[in-house]
């Protein structure tokens, strides 16, 4: 039995989608406008998410690990469509240091979803290595393979 996939976590490679566009304009917490190009030919880490989703809120303190382990290695965007003063108050009490963005235009196609939390990990050739819909521990053993295979 021949397998696609390096490790359970990730989509199989015959189904995976390129991420064909990088136009797409965020805000970060300061108000600072970023275009999503930035992060071209970089591994990504995309979490969509809100304050008020209880999901969102329990893989949290994993994404902070992560982010704290990889946070020079990897580009760590973590998006949300609440109200700023709300995002600002939430990583204030949390202590969550990991970088907050704000929508300004639609995301890219294959980045889409209706649901939260979502995580996508992304390659270096804009490959959506990682699409993920629910909660689960972003700084597990299984994790730490996928962005070190990535890294390589």
């Amino acid at each position: 039995m021949v397998t696609t996939r390096i490790f359970s976590l990730e989509t199989d490679a015959d189904k995976r989608v390129q991420i064909d566009s990088y136009q797409w304009t965020l805000q970060d917490i300061s108000g600072e406008k970023v275009n999503f190009g930035v992060f071209e030919n970089k591994v990504v880490v995309l979490n969509f998410w809100a304050t008020w989703c209880p999901p969102c809120i329990a893989e949290m303190p994993g994404f902070q690990e992560l982010n704290d382990l990889y946070k020079d290695q990897v580009s760590f965007l973590f998006v949300t469509s609440d109200e700023k003063k709300r995002v600002n108050q939430f990583m204030k009490d949390k202590r969550y240091t990991f970088p907050v963005y704000f929508q300004v235009s639609p995301s890219p196609e294959p980045l889409k979803s209706n649901s939260l939390p979502t995580t996508y990990i992304i390659d270096q050739q804009g490959m959506v290595v990682v699409d993920k819909v629910g909660a689960a521990d972003w700084n597990s053993a299984k994790v730490h393979r996928i962005l070190d295979h990535l890294l390589q």
